[in-house]
């Protein structure tokens, strides 16, 4: 093969590989921009949590994209979306767009939840970072007070927690 032959190969190949990463991309619930954090250990080494000592909160999330000045969160779950994001999905991404704003001093407009089949942009509103505010301190009560009720009647998550070798209110 001539040398031409061998470029114009070449150039379709990069191509190619070009689109199917656009292509990727675009499937995987990203905004567009630069991906600077991943919790996901598939790229990197794994990110320190994001902290605030104002409000003694920590959080991860899966990813943060760098869009111009903007810093969006972006929370992977693994199931199916329901027809709407579940609260707990959306207060757990209004804790990484509070942890956004304190560390790098940028409020993000909105988060990303994505499922395996469809991603929700979850606008953070004001009413949002008071409701998560209202729930983190009712919270805080709770373990001051040591008696939180269990909320479920699931063997199979009391087996799964985190928290089962401290809890008096264990599933058999």
């Amino acid at each position: 093969m001539n040398p031409l032959s061998w470029f114009v190969i070449l150039l379709v190949l990069g191509l190619l590989f070009l689109w199917l990463a656009q292509r990727s991309k675009t499937r995987s619930g990203l905004p567009p921009g630069r991906v600077i954090y991943t919790d996901t250990g598939g790229w990197n080494r794994l990110e320190r949590p994001l902290f605030s000592r104002h409000l003694a909160l920590t959080g991860k999330p899966d990813y943060l994209v760098a869009d111009g000045d903007a810093v969006i969160p972006v929370e992977v779950k693994s199931s199916r979306a329901p027809f709407q994001p579940y609260d707990s999905h959306i207060l757990q991404l209004a804790v990484y767009c509070l942890l956004v704003e304190e560390c790098y001093g940028r409020r993000p407009s909105y988060g990303i939840i994505k499922y395996a089949d469809q991603a929700f942009e979850i606008e953070y509103t004001p009413e949002l970072e008071e409701e998560l505010l209202a729930t983190l301190d009712d919270m805080r009560a709770d373990l001051e007070e040591r008696d939180a009720p269990r909320d479920h009647d699931d063997p199979g998550r009391c087996q799964a927690c985190g928290y089962r070798q401290h809890c008096d209110q264990i599933l058999t």
